[in-house]
């Protein structure tokens, strides 16, 4: 008995020196706002003070357009995964694009709340400060999410939606970012408000995407100091637990206006099951799939996935 008590307290104690000198390997400490201003919020970077918040806003493009488009981003991600699409988009139009709370330079609400109705809120307090009444919403993944409950609970603010690989349905993923795994654990998602090893960020990125050799060590960069903003972490387990897939998803029946659905074939994440379920619980939809490209197909090909969009936004009834 006693060489076994002996044994248990060896591995206790080999277990315990193994996980400080993993804290000390792999500590990355939280990162104020100010020290991430000057490589993340370059100019047209705004900050809007919205619930509490200052808001990382981007707002570009023709200001007499009278219906902007908003744009959306998912866990994780940053108003910068929409760079490609506002590069093409903006020339023409208005494009409003934030760092939704919790996420990027926003950084987390102050109350801790990260329901969709939350989020909701905020955009809607968002378009207000700007002084848009309605807008063409877009999102992906969680904003994708956010988008169609939006739409769904304020019908008379959206004039058309884009859902590209959107959350909201209940699905089983073939592969999920080893990311939000660790962030769903609960010890681990304790441990992980100290330790962000920069290959859980990159592997997490390269799993979302359908190519993953387009993952560059620079989108990586991006998506690895973005998240170190102080409060981030804390607040992405406080979302995970808060925002399930399921809720408000009878309420996808009461969306009306025009919807444009955008998938990424090779999407693990999300599987094209719900992009198809969408298209045929919102009437008139239209479904695009691409070949090729993972959850963030507007990140990863945004000059194919714009394509789209384009002719949805120009054509048909005015806005």
């Amino acid at each position: 008995m006693k060489r076994i008590s002996k044994i248990l307290l060896g591995l206790a104690l080999l277990l315990t020196g193994t996980l400080v000198a993993a804290l000390i390997a792999y500590r990355v400490p939280d990162q104020p706002v100010a020290a991430l201003l000057a490589k993340w919020a370059q100019p047209p970077s705004q900050f809007v003070g919205v619930r509490g918040m200052q808001v990382h806003v981007r707002d570009e493009g023709p200001r007499d357009d009278r219906v902007p488009i908003l744009l959306l981003h998912g866990t994780g991600a940053s108003l910068h995964t929409w760079d490609g699409w506002t590069g093409i988009l903006a020339r023409e139009h208005r494009v409003i694009r934030f760092d939704l709370p919790g996420f990027g330079l926003t950084g987390p609400s102050p109350d801790g709340v990260y329901t969709i109705e939350s989020y909701v809120d905020t955009v809607l307090a968002v378009a207000d400060a700007l002084g848009v009444q309605r807008f063409v919403l877009a999102g992906n993944s969680l904003g994708g999410y956010i988008a169609w409950a939006t739409a769904a609970l304020h019908p008379e603010r959206v004039a058309r939606l884009i859902l590209v690989d959107a959350a909201g349905y209940p699905y089983e993923s073939q592969s999920v970012p080893l990311g939000f795994r660790l962030a769903r654990m609960p010890v681990l998602s304790v441990i992980l408000r100290d330790l962000l090893p920069r290959k859980i960020v990159e592997s997490s990125v390269r799993d979302v995407y359908g190519d993953p050799s387009k993952v560059t060590p620079q989108l990586v960069d991006r998506y690895f100091e973005l998240n170190t903003r102080a409060g981030n972490r804390q607040a992405l387990v406080a979302r995970l637990d808060q925002t399930r897939p399921g809720s408000l998803a009878e309420r996808v029946h009461d969306i009306r206006m025009p919807t444009l659905i955008l998938w990424g074939a090779r999407d693990h994440l999300i599987p094209l099951e719900s992009g198809q379920r969408f298209a045929r619980e919102i009437d008139g939809s239209r479904l695009v799939v691409f070949d090729g490209l993972g959850h963030v197909p507007h990140e990863e090909d945004p000059g194919r996935t714009i394509e789209p969009v384009l002719g949805f936004i120009d054509s048909g009834s005015p806005l």
